[in-house]
């Protein structure tokens, strides 16, 4: 390994020191009880919920996924799905955050997803927990997975390291302190995580801009790629095996293609995974006051414009400096990575890296978290064992983890290269399995516990038949399977609501508390 090699691990180590440290620390605070160690005692203040919650939700996708798409393909993809999830951030803060947090603690104090959708309808047979944390277990251990990627990638590629042994060791790291600390561990290194990689995004790009020669450079140099920067179409690079043809230094591309009204509504279909999705949602239940909502809110919507505006300009601006660098649409995620190496010493381009490690890490933390408080709170102790202990649960929980663990690096190694594509099949399944029914549980009282069911069952069924057959099909049908689950499963929730019997009096009573109170 070279002195600069050694130079940049110094920095990564550094910083994962830093995480560890954390986990230790919060350790015995966290292993006091259930609630404290999934859901913090519903006591995070409004920097750590935001960023935390933005940090979880961005995933190594963040730093290697969306400026690899800008870099591979231009500014069209990356622009509009960038530009859905900014206002589904916006959206659910706005809209779901401060019901939710009141819904939870007026819900019989449920502390996890699962547990809210089944005190909220009175499932005294936990049906509906059931379901959702199943769903949870299969789609957050697909994400997780996908971070575990990033782990691999991003060694790989700076140390030409295995990136199978890369995987194992990143897998290991979080599953370090997320054990050890909890949801205090995972917040608390989430709010760093979250500054880290905002922080690593916006200086990699004013480097890239300065080293480019400005904006104008940036520009002169990409108006050579048919469509690349163009909003309404996207770039086509000219392929052979996968591999995009350079010549002299130059990489070649076809005349484009046209990015229409269709697919420009579909990729912004992301934003509407927000409602889904159970890393951010119990963020919001974990707000110590309804009123630092509109604060919260107001720094994690500043949080996200920064951090995605900076990643796909960091896609512009790789390609305008190395246009011939990465010549794969997996390699491509390596843009961020290959910047930073390029543009400052060796330690402080492991410290600036790491935030790729911050993006994953921020994520893994809570996917992992969340799908062991599903089985051992959701399913263990309310179905199987009632009269489970707290400590019974709590080694439920980190036996879960490990098992978590063990499959996402599974997916990691499978041969799932693409970071973007696997998050984006992971996330729709959550959106359109939990947003609808969020939305409709938090907003309709007419809302019935069958609809309930049969709206998260074709959500999430939907997603895995529109992903694997119908888009298939070509044509109108080659949408983001979000799009159409989520509409799906909407109907679905109104529909059978309006052909069953009406809520009882006492959930509608609840409903009515949780429209006007605050805790």
């Amino acid at each position: 390994m070279s002195t600069a090699n050694v130079h940049t691990l110094i920095g990564i180590g550094a910083y994962l020191l830093v995480m560890i440290g954390i986990g230790l620390w919060y350790a015995r605070r966290s292993n006091s009880n259930i609630e404290e160690f999934f859901l913090a005692k519903r006591s995070f203040g409004p920097w750590i919920a935001a960023i935390s919650a933005e940090a979880s939700d961005m995933s190594g996708w963040l730093l290697m996924g969306l400026p690899g798409v800008a870099y591979f393909t231009g500014i069209g993809e990356a622009f509009w799905t960038a530009l859905g999830l900014f206002i589904g951030t916006w959206i659910n803060w706005a809209l779901v955050a401060k019901r939710l947090r009141t819904y939870s603690q007026i819900a019989d104090n449920a502390i996890t997803l699962p547990e809210f959708f089944s005190k909220r309808f009175h499932d005294s047979k936990r049906i509906l927990l059931a379901i959702a944390a199943i769903i949870s277990l299969v789609f957050f251990s697909i994400y997780v997975g996908a971070q575990f990627i990033t782990f691999g990638k991003l060694f790989s590629y700076i140390f030409n390291a295995n990136m199978v042994v890369m995987v194992v060791i990143g897998a290991l790291l979080v599953l370090f302190y997320t054990l050890l600390g909890g949801f205090w561990a995972v917040g608390m290194t989430d709010l760093i995580q979250g500054l880290l990689m905002v922080s690593a995004l916006v200086l990699v790009l004013i480097f890239g801009i300065v080293h480019a020669g400005g904006f104008a450079g940036v520009a002169e140099n990409l108006r050579h790629f048919p469509r690349f920067i163009d909003f309404f179409g996207i770039a086509t690079p000219d392929m052979t095996d996968g591999v995009q043809k350079v010549v002299n230094g130059a990489p070649l591309f076809g005349p484009g293609a046209n990015y229409g009204f269709l697919t420009i509504v579909s990729t912004m279909a992301w934003g509407l995974g927000y409602f889904g999705m159970p890393q951010v949602l119990v963020r919001f239940m974990a707000i110590n006051k309804t009123s630092n909502i509109a604060r919260s809110r107001n720094i994690a919507v500043i949080w996200c414009f920064i951090a995605q505006i900076a990643a796909v300009a960091i896609g512009l601006v790789g390609r305008a400096l190395m246009p011939a660098a990465l010549t794969t649409a997996s390699a491509s995620e390596n843009i961020f990575t290959l910047l930073g190496l390029n543009f400052f010493p060796p330690l402080i381009a492991g410290i600036v890296i790491s935030g790729i490690l911050a993006a994953s890490m921020s994520s893994s933390d809570s996917y992992m978290l969340i799908v062991s408080s599903s089985l051992a709170n959701d399913i263990f102790k309310d179905i199987f064992k009632k009269d489970a202990s707290e400590a019974m649960v709590m080694w439920v929980a980190r036996i879960t983890m490990l098992l978590v663990t063990v499959f996402g690096v599974l997916i990691a190694i499978s041969g799932s290269q693409s970071i973007f594509r696997v998050v984006s099949y992971a996330w729709a399944g959550l959106g359109a399995a939990f947003g609808p029914l969020i939305l409709f549980s938090l907003f309709w009282k007419r809302t019935t516990f069958p609809a309930a069911v049969a709206g998260m069952l074709s959500g999430g069924l939907m997603v895995v038949l529109w992903k694997n057959v119908i888009a298939k099909l070509g044509g109108p049908f080659a949408v983001y399977e979000l799009l159409p689950a989520f509409v799906i499963s909407c109907l679905v929730i109104l529909i059978v609501s309006l052909v069953t019997a009406k809520p009882s009096a006492a959930i509608e009573k609840e409903f009515e508390a949780a429209k006007t109170a605050e805790f």
